[in-house]
């Protein structure tokens, strides 16, 4: 991973075109290839980002940063203060926890828990920050990123925000919709899936266990 701290100013040119003014910023460049500009605020959400597969063209004062689409994120740097590099090395990625794993397998053998007609593309769909528990098909062939947690709260509703935004850069899966899935969703929680969009689904474990264990009795 690539991090450098520079005054900069950046400018996206594609689909639709968006400027950032000259400010002080994180630059951040990814094994993965993909490139995301952050400032001091917003958690952990980028101002602006180029998801891999792109490629990077470094000349005095400028990087470019062009994805397969002939997209275009063009970094004009007015000063760099600081350029470090480091390895990582492979991520083990997140661990669920027992109850969330087993909600996933589950959801995964019965996606008509979402509605009727709907069918499993993928379990753990790789995108350029992580993977999404689920994606599935509606009734109509539409596309549906499903996060599955234990106790649905914030953050879960902001990762898979993360996910979708990504997702519905991809032509060949936009329009992607959400679904948040838990045993409990939170108040909060509810209110901004809601605000963006995304659908709120009460998971009920033991009923799912249950569908399981029916399957498998012979008798």
């Amino acid at each position: 991973m690539r991090l450098v701290i520079a005054k900069c100013s950046v400018d996206y040119v594609g689909r639709l075109s968006a400027h950032l003014p000259t400010a002080t910023r994180l630059v951040m460049v990814k094994a993965d290839g993909s490139v995301s500009i952050h400032a001091d605020d917003r958690a952990y959400k980028p101002l602006n980002w180029m998801s891999p597969p792109c490629k990077l063209q470094e000349a005095p004062g400028v990087w470019k940063v062009v994805n397969k689409a002939g997209e275009e994120l063009r970094i004009t740097l007015e000063e760099i203060f600081q350029d470090t590099s480091y390895e990582l090395g492979v991520d083990p990625g997140l661990v669920k926890d027992g109850v969330e794993a087993h909600l996933q397998e589950l959801l995964a053998a019965h996606p008509d828990t979402f509605g009727e007609g709907w069918s499993l593309v993928r379990r753990e769909f790789m995108t350029a920050i992580g993977p999404v528990d689920l994606l599935c098909k509606d009734a109509n062939g539409g596309s549906v990123a499903v996060e599955i947690k234990r106790r649905g709260e914030i953050d879960g509703v902001e990762q898979l925000t993360r996910y979708l935004e990504l997702m519905n850069r991809d032509p060949l899966l936009a329009p992607v919709q959400g679904v948040f899935a838990a045993q409990e969703i939170k108040p909060q929680a509810r209110v901004l899936a809601t605000d963006r969009g995304i659908r709120c689904v009460v998971v009920d474990y033991d009923k799912l266990r249950g569908m399981e264990r029916d399957e498998l009795t012979l008798f």
